[in-house]
């Protein structure tokens, strides 16, 4: 996960939780744990971990990934259908 939008030690993290915690649910925030300057662990909000958790789903499952490579074929090659012709709205 490349979206990690502040980067704090571990030691201002202890000190600080409740208010850090406060603050990640209301931006859905995600925070990377230093210790002496080193990465040593990520904090994320449950939406995020579920988010997480279902891509490695969708990402291990092989016939999803091919249905979603031929979805994308389709597009590229203008095989679409509007939301009126699939729905007749």
């Amino acid at each position: 996960m490349t979206d990690i939008q502040k980067i704090m030690p571990v030691t201002k993290v202890k000190h600080g939780l409740l208010d850090i915690l406060k603050n990640m649910q209301e931006d859905d925030s995600t925070i990377m744990l230093t210790r002496n300057g080193e990465a040593v662990g990520v904090m994320i909000t449950p939406d995020r971990y579920e988010a997480l958790l279902e891509t490695i789903d969708i990402l291990a499952d092989q016939k999803v990934l091919t249905d979603l490579k031929s979805s994308a074929e389709d597009f590229k090659n203008k095989r679409v259908y509007t939301h009126a012709e699939v729905w007749g709205e």
